[in-house]
């Protein structure tokens, strides 16, 4: 008599919860709590309002965090998303490959996202680095290794990355401003790009999302990995996952604070410190939503996040190309039009937020979900 197969692993909430809560603080939400900064007299609404701006070199805010915890999340699904085909003895290359079509179908989304209109007839002015072709290429790299190496080499192999860019940076001697310059005009990032990437730089004589920043990003996405092994285990209880997630980011948040005393905290450099810090958070994150939603079943607060999260390349395209600010304005300018001007921004802000949850929850409800 055969054995039935056991059951599939219950969807967590959770990780959908926080890429919801993510994407819809990169979607509006962050861009309203900023607009509060100096509206209301308090003083602690206008710090919790200062935290959702990017400092300009050194230093950092919690908005500092939204894309690498994006990336981290990418790094979570990984053992979910490829745990049933493992399972069925699907061969290598045939995983490969499927990661591959995703890497070519974000490159190509995010340089739609990144310089539409196209201009066809002047590449000078096409951008190539992305915030989806960085995903795409992060977890291309950790499916790879996660197919390959074990969790301590993948670890070694993101330390190693990480350490190696540290030493780059400050070992590698730039025209004209020497080695371990780390200033918006000498440092070895901007040169790399100015010299090896073609196209629109987004600041000038760099770009964040250039080529050497590739390196420290990705290890976001093999740190994700590591947590979603954390979760999917199969041998420790819930309560010791939570535990374990909790640790692995006050180890992360130690050594990046520790780090950052000579290699400072800097997003525009995606530095080694800066890495350790927002993976840090990251862990701490997952561990709450992990320990609130999946952990203590308190489920129900989280709907809307989820309704965001399972559909978050949808939104992260649409805001590019549906003016939902706009549409806010005809719609709701009527009712805010008679309070005092400088919160008209604020409210047509926050109705666009609105009225992107509703077009999600609207995919939601008709099982509709757009991923690469």
């Amino acid at each position: 008599m055969a054995t039935p197969a056991a059951p599939p692993p219950a969807r967590l909430v959770s990780i959908d919860a926080l890429r919801g809560f993510d994407m819809l603080m990169i979607a509006g939400a962050g861009a309203v709590i900023h607009q509060l900064d100096g509206k209301t007299g308090w003083p602690w609404v206008n710090a919790v309002a200062k935290q959702f701006s990017h400092p300009a070199w050194f230093g950092f805010t919690f908005y500092d965090c939204i894309f690498p915890l994006f990336l981290f999340l990418a790094g979570v699904s990984i053992p979910f998303s490829l745990s049933k085909a493992i399972a069925q003895g699907t061969p290598k290359t045939t995983l490969y490959r499927k990661a591959f079509v995703r890497l070519l179908i974000l490159l190509v989304l995010g340089f739609l996202d990144k310089n539409a209109p196209i201009p066809f007839f002047d590449p000078h002015h096409m951008r190539l680095g992305s915030v989806l072709g960085r995903i795409g290429l992060a977890g291309f790299v950790s499916v790879v290794l996660y197919l390959n190496l074990s969790s301590m080499k993948r670890l070694g192999v993101a330390g190693g990355i990480l350490l190696a860019y540290y030493a780059a940076l400050f070992l590698i001697p730039v025209p004209g401003f020497g080695a371990g310059n780390l200033t918006f005009e000498g440092n070895l990032v901007g040169w790399f790009d100015r010299t090896y990437l073609p196209g629109r730089l987004l600041q000038g004589t760099y770009d964040e999302l250039g080529l050497l920043t590739q390196f420290p990003a990705m290890c976001l996405t093999m740190f994700g990995v590591f947590a979603g092994e954390i979760l999917k285990g199969t041998t420790s209880s819930p309560a010791a996952k939570f535990r374990s997630l909790l640790f692995a980011g006050a180890v992360c948040l130690a050594l990046g604070l520790l780090w950052s005393l000579h290699f400072p905290i800097a997003k525009r450099l995606w530095t080694s410190s800066f890495i350790l810090v927002t993976t840090g958070i990251s862990f701490a994150l997952l561990a709450a939503f992990y320990g609130i939603i999946d952990l203590l079943n308190f489920k129900r607060w989280a709907f809307p996040l989820v309704v965001v999260g399972m559909n978050s390349l949808t939104i992260y395209m649409a805001y590019h190309f549906i003016d939902f600010g706009h549409t806010s304005k005809l719609l709701f300018s009527g009712l805010y039009q008679p309070l005092d001007p400088k919160w008209h921004s604020v409210l047509e802000s926050t109705g666009a937020l609105l009225l992107v949850w509703l077009f999600l929850y609207a995919l939601y409800r008709r099982r509709i979900f757009f991923k690469a």
